[in-house]
């Protein structure tokens, strides 16, 4: 794959953050915009864990999609005490994916503030994420296509992110926002997965304090180099056609997904991964 470090930056004004990369769809890592933030000095895991220890959390791994999943839900669920005990004693597969700290853990909206960057951010719906040593997230976009705001805390993270003009490179699914599922975007085999090679995107490693502005529709990957977790804040689609393709996504992709799950179970999850092989080969 052709990946370009995305640009970094010590900080920047919402003048410049517009005209530099939300004009122009452009990712960027802020190195230094929350350190007045409560929570860049507060937050790590054993803060989460004594806030929110006796909180459930759901949890994900990286098993394949199976027919009988409903939309985002997950594999297990756990305090969240012991997800934290878990991550610091080993590796773990399970992930935190969306988890509403507005919803579950109020007081945690004392630690931060919605920054101004020029786009109105949606304040009902700050997201946790969390992962333990090389746990990761299949490659996919967001249902929305929302412009992203991803603040790191603690540890490190790999994250590789495409365009949607790389759609045809990258093995993507029919009717879903994943791409195969079995491509190890990390270390990728282009013997199995030759159109890789051609795909054309960014890279970048987090760390504590840091914010990756991620474009509209962007996909990405993420990989827990050490255990950590981050908060995405989000504002919605500005251009058209992502406007309208979320909409589609939200009220007739999924559904139509779900239903063709019910209606040929698992033979339609795997006409999906063959037809994501047989449509990117067409390309090469």
């Amino acid at each position: 794959m052709k990946l370009k470090e995305i640009d970094r930056v010590n900080s920047i004004t919402k003048e410049d953050f517009l005209k530099q990369y939300f004009k122009p769809q452009k990712p960027v890592v802020i190195e230094r915009f929350i350190e007045d933030w409560p929570a860049y000095t507060k937050w790590n895991l054993d803060y989460m864990a004594e806030v929110a220890g006796d909180k459930t959390v759901p949890l994900y791994d990286d098993r394949p999609v199976s027919h009988k999943d409903g939309f985002n839900e997950p594999h297990a669920e756990m305090k969240m005490k012991e997800y934290v005990a878990l991550l610091k004693k080993e590796p773990t597969k399970y992930r935190i994916f969306l988890w509403n700290i507005l919803k579950e853990v109020p007081q945690l909206q004392k630690d931060f503030s919605y920054p101004d960057f020029g786009l109105k951010l949606m304040k009902g719906l700050p997201m946790l994420f969390f992962g333990g040593k090389d746990s990761y997230t299949f490659m996919h976009y967001d249902i929305d296509l929302a412009n992203i705001f991803h603040f790191h805390f603690q540890g490190k993270k790999e994250v590789i992110l495409f365009d949607q003009s790389q759609n045809d490179y990258l093995y993507k699914i029919p009717h879903s926002l994943i791409t195969r599922e079995d491509i190890n975007f990390h270390d990728p085999d282009y013997t199995k997965w030759p159109a890789l090679k051609k795909a054309e995107g960014y890279i970048a490693n987090l760390e504590h304090g840091n914010v990756l502005y991620m474009p509209e529709g962007y996909w990405h990957y993420m990989r827990y180099i050490t255990p950590g977790f981050s908060m995405s804040l989000r504002a919605i689609a500005r251009n058209p056609k992502n406007l309208a393709k979320a909409v589609y996504n939200i009220v007739i992709m999924r559904y139509y997904d779900q239903f063709m799950r019910k209606i040929k179970g698992q033979k339609w999850i795997d006409w999906k991964n063959e037809q994501a092989i047989v449509r990117t080969n067409k390309t090469l």
